[in-house]
């Protein structure tokens, strides 16, 4: 795939989100993740697949998130975070 060439499409399947120490509805805070990480997808790319699939088994190391958000800002701001590692930042396990 060339360097101006973007896959046609971009699947990502996450098994598990844990979330330790936060008190926000589960359910809302997965729809704003999805919707949020959508927007970030289509909108930056996912740089670690540019060159073709890859398959994560975990990503980690990436930066805290504050205690107290919302359900909908919680899920925005994990979906950024993850956003962050499949951009490369973070520790990445195949």
């Amino acid at each position: 795939m060339g360097v101006s060439e973007k896959p046609s499409a971009i699947r990502v399947e996450i098994g598990e989100l844990a979330l330790r120490g936060f008190h926000a509805d589960p359910g809302r805070v997965s729809e704003a993740f999805e919707s949020e990480l959508t927007r970030l997808v289509e909108k930056h790319g996912v740089p670690l697949v540019e060159d073709g699939s890859l398959a994560l088994g975990t990503l980690s190391g990436l930066r805290p998130l504050p205690a107290g958000l919302t359900a909908r800002r919680l899920g925005q701001e994990l979906a950024r975070a993850v956003h962050e590692g499949l951009s490369g930042q973070g520790e990445v396990t195949r």
